[in-house]
């Protein structure tokens, strides 16, 4: 909670938590030489995870800043979604819905909390469904993946708004595998996510229903599968495979939890890996999506084939000089991610790859409903000049601009920003968050930067 001590060891927190362990289905040493956790399953799992998260240790071990609460929301879609938020103390203000990516937590927005609740906003942040302190979700690699498909996480963003008393948000913000959620929700219920941030990750559009087939037009060329393209990219040389697919293998939890360097120092490369720290994180728009130009791409999103994403990620780890320096993301906050992550698993968290993105056929089945609509409200897109998430999809940050988001007010590129863009440049995150809000059409016979001024 704010003002407590930070605990900087991982050790320390396993410690605290280790006897609320029995409903993970593990039991956990502690490696203190790496920092990380050797993990054991046990024979029997839990389907449903339903921690009692008020016998956990405070969230974020200490490092959240004064001023943002840490508390659950119960009977949201059949989760408690735990949140993190500020701004709260006033009533009546503009609401900010703020979702995660991957591998994040509500944790990953705390340096724009703050300056957005002191420009008027009540900022919310949950831990998504298979993150994090939210429980209710099933945490087993064979689980019902119904749940995680994107119109049920539209679901759970507009149940937790509607939980916590508002009608609408003035905007929902999401980065990476949060982007396409929050395009979704404004794409689906304008009504409520009056606004909409993409962040890293644009939103190509609806996929598209056959038109005018029975009068003989020729029907849609069907999109490469994420299969299709693995079977290109294991024809070069080195041979290499789409992260995606390997991020839906039944292996990836224990590649990435059991991590040979430890689990901290897994995180550490990961973000670092994919940050403007690393200097060969240069962009640029592909072609085509073919092997030969998706081949440009660093090895965490076109992986080498023989490797999973631990040993992809290993020999990016930071000197000791580079971690000191890393301002952005200090050890006690890396200890965050490893602590929850730890006790979590991946699992719930990789979800989301099997059937919210790629050629999932029931969930392309689901979104056909809606062919046809575009994203109508004022939206922007955010990323940083050192961040491939904004290319990997060849052809879709042209697709958002010119057809997906009708009312598109922003491209922004920020620079000394890699993929972690909301963590690596706060100012200029909150900076471009808040005009953007300032700048929204009037609400009530009123603009809201009449509202926001009014709140504060």
């Amino acid at each position: 909670m704010p003002g407590e001590e930070t605990r900087n060891s991982v050790t320390e927190i396993q410690a605290n938590f280790a006897a609320d362990m029995s409903r993970r289905d593990f039991v956990t040493t502690v490696s203190v030489a790496t920092g990380g956790f050797a993990l054991t399953q046990r024979s029997a799992r839990a389907a449903v995870v339903r921690t009692d998260i008020a016998n956990l240790p405070p969230y974020g071990n200490g490092t959240l800043p004064p001023g943002i609460r840490s508390r659950p929301v119960a009977n949201v879609n059949g989760l408690t979604v735990h949140i993190l938020e500020a701004g709260y103390e006033v009533p009546g203000r503009p609401a900010v819905l703020l979702l995660h990516g991957f591998p994040e937590l509500a944790y990953s927005w705390r340096k724009v909390m703050l300056p957005l609740a002191a420009a008027g906003c009540h900022v919310i942040a949950p831990d998504q469904r298979g993150y994090g302190r939210t429980t209710g979700w099933d945490d087993s690699y064979d689980a019902d993946p119904d749940p995680f498909r994107i119109l049920n996480m539209v679901r759970d963003a507009l149940g937790l708004v509607f939980a916590l008393g508002y009608r609408e948000v003035a905007a929902v913000v999401g980065h990476d595998a949060g982007s396409p959620i929050a395009a979704w929700s404004a794409l689906i219920r304008p009504d409520v996510f009056r606004s909409v941030i993409m962040m890293s990750s644009p939103f190509a559009g609806v996929p598209s229903l056959p038109f005018n087939t029975a009068n003989g037009a020729a029907p849609p060329r069907p999109a490469q599968t994420d299969d299709e393209l693995d079977a290109e990219l294991a024809k070069l040389s080195p041979p290499r495979k789409y992260y995606q697919n390997y991020q839906r293998t039944r292996g990836a939890n224990d590649d990435m939890l059991h991590a040979p360097q430890g689990l901290h120092a897994f995180f550490r490369a990961y973000y670092h890996y994919k940050s403007s720290d690393w200097k060969g994180n240069k962009p640029h728009p592909l072609k085509a999506r073919t092997a030969a130009e998706m081949a440009e791409i660093p090895t965490y999103y076109v992986m080498e084939r023989d490797k999973g994403m631990a040993a992809t990620v290993a020999p990016f780890m930071p000197s000791a000089a580079e971690i000191a320096q890393c301002r952005w993301l200090t050890e006690a906050e890396v200890d965050v991610y490893a602590t929850e992550y730890a006790r979590t698993q991946f699992t719930g968290a990789l979800q989301g790859y099997r059937v919210r993105r790629g050629s999932d056929p029931k969930s392309i089945a689901e979104m056909h409903t809606f062919s046809g609509r575009t994203i109508d409200v004022p939206s922007m897109f955010i990323g940083g000049t050192s961040d491939w998430g904004v290319y990997q999809t060849a052809g879709s940050t042209e697709s958002m601009q010119k057809t997906a988001c009708t009312r598109m007010v922003g491209f922004h590129l920020v620079d000394g920003a890699g993929h972690w863009v909301q963590q690596e440049q706060p100012g200029k995150v909150t900076e471009l968050l808040t005009k953007f809000l300032q700048d929204q059409p009037p609400r009530d016979g009123k603009p809201l930067a009449e509202n926001l001024r009014t709140a504060q």
